[in-house]
């Protein structure tokens, strides 16, 4: 609803002034100025994101020693397990994968003097095919 002549004379009056909406050029500039403060960091904070931990470690709840360097290590640092206690990730022997121990395996066995197939004496005789050294029927 529209106010009347002597309305707005009394608002005025009172010292209230009616509301202006903030013409385009104003309103373009109102935005420059807050993309300018996004951009600089300005406003809220971002928040942090969390760095995901390598696989079997955590942050340490307290401070205390690597048993393999014997150096300290502060609160929050990661640590992960290195023989039965808590430290350094690069204190831990590397763990191998499933085919790296296979491989290590698969050799030991080969040095040692085993093989992959049983050992069972060969049916094949010099000089002759695979067939002819089977059993006549």
């Amino acid at each position: 609803m529209g106010q009347t002549p002597a309305q707005k004379a009394a608002k005025a009056a009172r010292g209230q002034q009616p509301k202006k909406r903030p013409g385009k050029a104003q309103r373009e500039a109102i935005k420059r100025a807050q993309a300018a403060k996004k951009k600089a960091g300005g406003g809220k904070p971002a928040a942090k994101k969390a760095v995901p931990l390598p696989r079997g470690s955590v942050r340490a709840a307290y401070p205390g020693t690597c048993p393999a360097c014997f150096k300290d290590y502060a609160k929050g640092e990661v640590i992960t397990k290195v023989t039965d206690r808590w430290g350094h990730p690069g204190c831990a022997p590397r763990q191998m994968s499933a085919g790296e121990r296979e491989f290590a395996r698969n050799k030991a066995r080969i040095e040692s003097g085993e093989t992959f197939r049983g050992q069972k004496p060969s049916d094949w005789r010099r000089g002759a095919s695979p067939s002819s050294t089977r059993p006549a029927r």
